[in-house]
């Protein structure tokens, strides 16, 4: 949901500086030992982008509108479709699905595969194990073909979906980002996005199907390859990706005391690079950063104006603490905005999502927080109309 620009509104009360959080000057911690020391080289890492979600802080950049295939990565957006309409009464992870001659034909045995067989019936549920932690390309397919009739169908889905979450950069020609002549492509800060939904809509489902460390389906028992989960604190996934057109991909993310950092890798060279890359990135955000809590769970952060609404305005919350990363050792004031498209129109039902809360400083990537209507506020009737017409006159 974007939140043009056309009404501002910046809170005094908000510089935080004013409000005593002004940063002290202090020596800068060193990293622990092992710890990425500088951003490695775009030789190594052509595509990367490190992204606390929790704040929305963009902690590292290189090209992230840069478009590339994104290989097995696309398989996310497979999941968060079969999620999405899991939640939507449209699929049932008990649901039975089975392997036309069709898409055996195509599919069987090609590339990473949960080794299913022409006429092979196969649960939702497994299907949907199979996609998240062995890669399956054969899953994905049969997933496909079962809910939405043939693999086309199922991909129009696909971008549909992308569009709606605002997947500018993104295409997908297929449900498991098989080679097609780069009909599917991606970008670093729609993969994001695509992450920060996932996690968002359906933490259940990816606590459940995401970040298992493998998958043992008909007796024949597979590894995940996800560089971080089992070596790095934290981590639950989500996708590796490669073919010898795209590279090396990753979309991973990892959660630490309440602050969950997402990674995105592409184009490089080889496995155990990506592998030591993904660690060192993940490692370097939670190390290299103060992580500064500003306002707690539910506190009240701001106030916007409603229109022809019961009352004149409604009060602004987060949905969780909200806190910024700070370079270790950084001092200098930070200055609070709230954003919105403005004056609000009534109604407005609790929770609604209506604004954007944004904190800069000297030397920080900004950092975009959601904020939500904290009570509802209903059609002002006449009674209102002309309270809050006398109420104007004196303010």
């Amino acid at each position: 949901m974007a939140f043009p620009m056309r009404f501002r509104l910046s809170l005094l009360p908000l510089a935080l500086s004013a409000a005593g959080l002004a940063l002290p000057a202090r020596a800068a911690a060193p990293p622990p030992e092992g710890i990425l020391a500088a951003i490695p080289p775009a030789t190594e890492a052509p595509v990367a982008l490190l992204v606390d979600l929790s704040s929305g802080q963009v902690l590292h950049a290189r090209n992230p509108d840069r478009r590339f295939m994104p290989a097995s990565v696309t398989k996310v957006m497979t999941l968060y479709l079969a999620f999405e309409l899991i939640e939507a009464g449209k699929l049932d992870p008990a649901q039975v699905f089975t392997m036309s001659p069709v898409i055996a034909r195509d599919w069987r045995r090609k590339g990473s595969t949960m080794f299913l067989d022409t006429g092979e019936r196969v649960r939702v549920d497994d299907l949907l194990l199979g996609i998240a932690n062995v890669s399956a390309n054969d899953g994905a397919a049969v997933l496909a073909a079962g809910q939405a009739g043939s693999i086309e169908a199922w991909t129009a889905q696909m971008n549909a979906t992308a569009r709606e979450l605002g997947m500018t950069g993104s295409h997908f020609g297929t449900p498991n980002g098989w080679p097609d002549e780069g009909r599917t492509f991606t970008t670093a800060n729609d993969l994001v996005t695509l992450a920060r939904a996932m996690l968002a809509r359906h933490p259940d489902k990816f606590g459940y199907y995401v970040g298992r460390m493998g998958f043992d389906y008909k007796g024949i028992a597979q590894i995940n390859h996800d560089p971080m989960i089992g070596k790095i604190a934290g981590a639950d996934g989500i996708k590796t990706g490669f073919t010898n057109e795209s590279g090396f991909s990753y979309l991973g993310t990892a959660r630490r005391n309440g602050q969950r950092l997402a990674l995105v890798l592409a184009g490089v060279e080889n496995g155990r690079l990506r592998g030591r890359l993904a660690r060192s990135y993940i490692e370097w955000g939670f190390a290299a950063f103060e992580r500064r809590r500003l306002f707690d769970p539910g506190e009240v952060i701001g106030e916007a104006r409603v229109q022809d609404g019961a009352a004149r305005g409604v009060s602004l919350v987060a949905r969780g603490p909200v806190g910024v990363n700070l370079p270790r050792g950084s001092k200098g004031r930070l200055i609070a905005t709230i954003r919105y498209e403005g004056p609000l129109r009534a109604p407005l039902a609790k929770g609604d999502q209506v604004a954007m809360l944004e904190v800069s400083g000297p030397g920080i990537a900004p950092a975009s927080i959601p904020l939500y209507a904290a009570e509802a506020v209903d059609t002002a009737g006449p009674l209102d109309r002309i309270i809050n017409a006398v109420a104007g006159l004196f303010t």
